[in-house]
């Protein structure tokens, strides 16, 4: 296979799959026989929180202008009414990518252009005219698959180097007895959530492991619908190539059409499928509806 992200993308390329305007991307694979199928899968009731806290003590550390919340109240409990009642009322400023995030498609772009050949210029500061988040609104809910890489290799955090290929994301299937069927949203672990959690932001942003450029065929081959990583970049990064930053999320956003989910906790999940066996569940994982937004703060919900 190719090392050249551009010849992947070519080659894997979704322009036109379903349509010359569409804006949905692989989304479009979450069939409304997915959702009611994924629905059958919530069997016990039992929720997991898949997102991270909103606030100021977040993971961020200043990379590329992202900054962690700002909680401020506008009405306290000092607020009261002269009938005796009273309200309180906040806001938050925040970069909409600074915690558990999808990245939309209008998010990443290369040589001029972004998914289904909508021109980069097209992105202004009114934001995105087209793929903007908003349009993925009623499309982030199916079947959820977790792939346990970190339990695949006995660890409970892969090295920051570690890379993670094709050939290991079907053993960990094997291993964990699941199929994945095309329409799915994949969760993969690596466990790097323990660096912010039980280490510091700094230490979690820095290099990390994650997926290859080889997993992009392979994704593409299974027709996976959304992939989500615990992470803060899905893919292994520095990637090892000098000519490409983050070649993973040009071919899979740019050139396939994959939304793509960072820094998903996934570690109690994680220690349930392990328990009972069960690696399938119903992902609840909404937007926000945010008008020309190129990206989304969540917090998804795996039911199982």
């Amino acid at each position: 296979m190719s090392t050249d992200f551009r010849t992947v993308g070519r080659e894997l390329s979704n322009w036109g799959r379903w349509g010359a305007d569409d804006e949905l991307g692989t989304l479009n694979l979450i069939t409304p026989a997915h959702v009611a199928a994924a629905a059958a899968l919530a069997r016990t009731g039992r929720v997991f929180d898949l997102g991270y806290t909103l606030s100021s003590s977040g993971p961020q550390i200043g990379l590329g202008g992202r900054v962690n919340p700002v909680h401020l109240m506008s009405m306290t409990g000092q607020s009261a009414y002269p009938d005796g009642g009273g309200f309180a009322d906040d806001f938050i400023f925040m970069p909409l990518q600074c915690a558990t995030q999808w990245d939309g498609l209008a998010h990443v772009f290369y040589d001029g252009f972004c998914y289904n050949n909508v021109p980069a210029s097209s992105i202004t500061a009114r934001g995105a005219d087209r793929l903007a988040i908003d349009r993925l609104a009623r499309g982030v809910i199916g079947r959820g698959v977790l792939v346990d890489v970190a339990r695949l290799r006995g660890v409970d955090c892969l090295t920051p180097d570690h890379g993670i290929g094709p050939d290991e994301l079907d053993a960990a299937l094997d291993r964990q007895g699941v199929t994945l069927e095309p329409g799915s949203i994949l969760l993969v672990r690596t466990g790097w959530t323990r660096k912010f959690t039980e280490g510091s932001a700094a230490a979690f942003m820095g290099a990390e492991p994650g997926l290859t450029l080889e997993c992009c065929r392979w994704l593409r081959e299974h027709d996976v619908a959304a992939l989500a990583a615990d992470n803060w970049a899905v893919e292994r990064y520095p990637s090892g190539d000098p000519n490409a930053i983050m070649p993973v999320h040009y071919v899979l956003i740019r050139d396939l059409g994959m939304t793509l989910g960072e820094m998903f906790d996934l570690e109690a999940l994680a220690a349930d499928c392990a328990a009972d066996g069960v690696y399938e569940f119903l992902l609840c994982a909404p937007v926000l509806k945010v008008a020309n937004g190129v990206g989304t703060p969540l917090n998804p919900l795996a039911v199982k």
